[in-house]
């Protein structure tokens, strides 16, 4: 059973939430005061600010992506990209200090063992003796290994251009937040750990997105938004790709350094620059979707949106995805939600209330696409879903839909494997207060070694 600590903190928790979800039903907005741009969080929310170093192993940044809404993106960048796989832990700390001019070695003589971590992509080098041929070798865009793009007063990583930089290529990891489609944030203090710690974990880059929030903005707007980051995405790798082709077309000449005007590339319309460590590091060839919660409703709609379009959204494409205890409902009521109806942090009552919120008044009810996953028609066939990692607590009412949909996915040959965590519940690996759990460790630590089945370089050698 969940400790005396949790069912204190969940009654608080409910408390305050139903406060506002009650709030918000009672003072619904008027039609003048819709706007497309709506909000991507709220003012209870604590917000962690961005950090584009690598103070703690992942540099972080936030960018907006539609000038039209209020669509925003975090991108959390780990510091294995500084180095390709085939450099050993010497080059890494060599190009990692080179323009600040700090030592190689920490106080005691020996290689900083922080920097010696094997990395999960392509052969680890074995010895100690880097030759100069290997320091210089050039990548995909003309950069050698030690020219790094570092600002040496703050260690700020600034990314790529056609001349500087060392672009090792990471997998790219599409996260979406909790919160009921009301609340919840993609800058958060909790999301923020969160990411930080599946992006050392995984290995990937993890962009989490900042969809806008109900009711301001009610559905589809959130699932709409995850869609077009998969679509501007794809729009960044192929600016990217004419950026290298405008270098090496001019010959990586001096003019070019010349200028910074040349280090973004915009399209036809001038609304997208190439952001520089998607750039630089993001092989969206590999990317998978994580959801946490609601996230995973948003997720899972945007896989299938993903399977419809096909070749249209080259060179993106989505190998996997994590559904964390999503927010399924349905009319008729499985074990799970009948047993544990007022279950921990978020009851059935309190969920309805949030779709109630969500959904619009015309089309409310609880077999709506959005909510429930096992309605015929709801998509193109499943047999054609992306792998699909599921995870569910105990203890949690939604579990029962969550498991049913896996099996679904299972009878068409997808690989649909279910986590169940005991003594777990809903949002037990992203709370704020259990976070730090060793079962939200563990968890995280399980996504990593089933994600890493689909975006190894060397194929799957990771089984579960």
């Amino acid at each position: 059973m969940p400790t005396v600590a949790v069912k204190l903190y969940s009654v608080f928790f409910k408390f305050l939430l139903k406060h506002r979800l009650q709030n918000r039903i009672q003072n619904p907005l008027d039609e003048t005061s819709k706007s497309p741009f709506g909000v991507t969080s709220r003012p209870e929310e604590s917000v962690a600010p961005a950090n584009p170093s690598f103070s703690d192993g992942v540099a972080t940044k936030d960018i907006h992506i539609d000038p039209l809404t209020s669509l925003s993106i975090r991108i959390f960048l780990p510091d294995t990209c500084l180095v390709s796989s085939d450099f050993d832990s010497r080059t890494r700390v060599r190009a990692l200090n080179k323009r600040s001019d700090l030592e190689f070695r920490s106080v005691s003589g020996e290689p900083n063992q922080a920097l010696l971590r094997r990395n999960s992509y392509g052969p680890s080098r074995k010895g100690n003796v880097v030759t100069d041929t290997e320091t210089h070798r050039r990548n995909s865009y003309g950069c050698s290994a030690d020219d790094l793009n570092l600002k040496p007063e703050t260690d700020v990583y600034r990314g790529y251009s056609p001349s500087i930089g060392n672009c090792r290529k990471l997998p790219v990891m599409l996260q979406f937040h909790g919160g009921g489609f009301v609340s919840g944030s993609n800058d958060s203090v909790t999301n923020d750990f969160f990411c930080r710690r599946i992006a050392k974990l995984c290995d990937v880059i993890v962009l989490a997105v900042g969809y806008r929030l109900a009711p301001e903005n009610r559905y589809p707007a959130a699932f709409e938004d995850g869609f077009s980051v998969l679509h501007w995405l794809g729009k960044q790798a192929n600016l990217a790709e004419c950026g290298k082709s405008l270098w090496n077309s001019r010959g990586g000449g001096a003019d070019l350094r010349k200028s910074d005007v040349h280090r973004h590339i915009a399209d036809a319309f001038g609304a997208s620059l190439v952001e520089p460590w998607l750039a630089a590091h993001g092989d969206p060839s590999r990317c998978v979707l994580l959801g946490v919660s609601c996230g995973a409703n948003i997720a899972d709609y945007v896989a299938r949106k993903a399977v419809e379009a096909g070749k249209l959204l080259d060179p993106v494409k989505v190998v996997a995805q994590v559904l964390m205890y999503p927010f399924f409902i349905g009319s008729v009521p499985t074990h799970s939600e009948i047993k544990l109806a007022n279950s921990y942090f978020y009851d059935k009552p309190m969920c309805v209330l949030a779709w109630k919120l969500f959904l619009p008044d015309e089309e409310f009810s609880l077999d709506h696409p959005a909510a429930n996953p096992l309605i015929p028609d709801r998509g193109p066939p499943l047999k054609f879903m992306p792998p699909t990692l599921t995870i569910v607590a105990e203890h949690d009412w939604m579990r029962d839909r969550a498991i049913a949909y896996s099996e679904e996915l299972r009878k068409v040959n997808v690989d649909a494997p279910v986590l169940e965590y005991k003594d777990a519940v809903h949002e037990f690996a992203t709370l704020d207060m259990l976070l730090k759990t060793p079962q939200a460790q563990a968890c995280a630590e399980d996504i990593a070694i089933w994600v890493k089945k689909y975006i190894s370089l060397r194929g799957h050698e990771f089984s579960y």
